[in-house]
């Protein structure tokens, strides 16, 4: 692709070309648009476009960048939002067959303040019902596939937005994350993802399990992710658990060197099974990061794996959505989320304290770690992307998703920041990432080092799904 294609361009070059008069909003529209038709038949990433919603809003973007009065430095850019996501005048289906197709009449707070931006509003990228599992597919719209193979997953639950990410059918990606959501698929397609400190990016109507849900961005770059912080990482009174204290300006020191930069490497957190090629590009990441000034130690941050206490709390959600529907609606529900449903009906309210207390004390226990080490670095996931219509490794003796993404709930019930790294591929061809998780609200110092590291060694990405050459 030319270096002028206005489909492949990040936030900030496209916002150069609308300074300068090269190139406007209903242009970079119409090339995102265009990507959307070419290739989201192989990969389903989309549920939902709405072009003409999308065209006016960059016709009027186009009018106050000739006017030299943008809103903001993403008015223009087109971005999507997950199916999860309210927006005003398109369907949120949530995977679900019980949610109404019919158009919703009000803005999420993700929604709202990138429309209030300026931003350019494409559509909607697919979910697993609810959310419920780190696959994507569901029984309205269907799998989506993984760009660099289509036969394989690309991780979820927000998986149509990575994949969007990937391929660039837009800019920038809102995706939400409670045990690994937007890092999962960000490592399984190549992409930046980062789900910020617990608080810090507002949710309205709450998720099914709103302690553990985060909001936050899948990109090509960690400065597209800035700029879309920077719009969507504000207080929302709407949201009973927002917090104050937001950087000012998210990519601050984006550019800072990384001298005295204190990070851990844990190859696997002293429990998980890591494949082997995935170890080896983690740590060649490793090496990279202490060659631009950080000091990086191999330590594990000594604790067991949560994964009983977090099943705990995410089944519990389950059953409490389960209880909630009409026997008509159970019958719609996905089988999977059900079944975890009924698992959830053997724990009693003291299983649900001791997994409340638990949580507190693995908290804990990386706060302290965070007084010695500034960023936690692990493989995001262990292994590489599976054959999609799975919920497990088909050939595995899994039966659970939290088993194969060991690295990603931890930092859910302790409710801090924690990005996903694109860090090469494996000799499949397929892609590897890197998890730097920090203390709470220590966002920007995650932000910094990701970008620092990809400045170095730029990810890849596909040029339509199933590209002919990866090497």
């Amino acid at each position: 692709m030319s270096d002028t294609d206005l489909g492949t361009m990040d936030a900030s070059a496209l916002a150069a070309r609308y300074a300068a008069g090269e190139a406007s909003p209903l242009e970079a529209t119409g090339a995102a648009l265009e990507r959307i038709e070419r290739f989201n038949s192989a990969v389903n990433a989309y549920t939902y476009v709405d072009a003409e919603g999308a065209e006016a809003a960059a016709r009027a973007s186009t009018r106050r960048w000739r006017q030299g009065a943008p809103l903001s430095p993403i008015d223009g850019v087109p971005v999507s939002l997950k199916d999860l996501t309210e927006v005003a005048g398109m369907p949120a289906r949530e995977g679900s067959r019980m949610s109404p197709a019919t158009k919703r009449q009000q803005d999420a707070p993700p929604a709202r303040m990138l429309r209030e931006a300026g931003a350019i509003l494409l559509g909607k990228t697919n979910t697993p019902e609810f959310g419920w599992k780190a696959v994507t597919d569901n029984l309205v719209h269907g799998t989506t596939y993984n760009p660099w193979d289509t036969r394989l997953t690309p991780g979820g639950s927000s998986g149509g937005a990575a994949v969007a990410a990937a391929l660039n059918m837009g800019v920038l990606h809102q995706g939400g994350d409670s045990g690994g959501s937007i890092r999962i698929p960000a490592a399984f397609t190549g992409v930046f993802g980062f789900k910020p400190s617990f608080g810090w990016t507002p949710q309205w109507p709450p998720s099914k399990e709103p302690s553990l849900s985060h909001i936050g961005p899948l990109t090509r770059n960690v400065r597209d992710a800035a700029h879309m912080l920077n719009v969507i990482g504000r207080y929302d009174f709407r949201d009973p658990y927002a917090i104050r204290g937001q950087p000012d300006d998210w990519g601050s020191n984006l550019a800072n060197r990384l001298d005295g930069l204190r990070i851990a490497y844990s190859p696997d957190l002293g429990y998980a099974r890591v494949d082997e090629q995935v170890t080896r590009r983690v740590r060649q990441a490793a090496e990279t990061l202490q060659s631009l000034g950080a000091v990086v130690e191999e330590v594990n941050p000594g604790f067991a794996s949560p994964v009983e206490t977090f099943k705990t709390m995410w089944f519990t959600a389950s059953l409490e959505l389960w209880l909630q529907c009409s026997e008509r609606e159970r019958e719609l529900l996905d089988p999977g989320l059900v079944a975890n449903a009924k698992r959830a009906e053997a724990l009693s309210a003291v299983d649900y304290f001791r997994a409340l207390a638990d949580r507190a004390r693995l908290t804990e226990r990386l706060e302290h770690f965070n007084q010695d080490y500034h960023l936690l670095m692990t493989p995001t996931v262990p292994i590489e992307p599976f054959a999609a219509h799975h919920e497990v490794p088909p050939e595995s003796d899994m039966q659970d998703w939290e088993e194969w993404a060991p690295f990603s709930y931890p930092f859910n019930l302790s409710q801090q920041p924690a990005a996903s790294v694109p860090c090469g591929f494996t000799d499949t061809g397929l892609p590897v990432g890197f998890q730097l998780a920090g203390g709470k609200f220590d966002d920007v110092r995650i932000l910094h080092a990701s970008h620092a590291y990809l400045e170095v060694c730029p990810p890849r990405f596909p040029s339509e799904p199933n590209p002919a050459q990866v090497s």
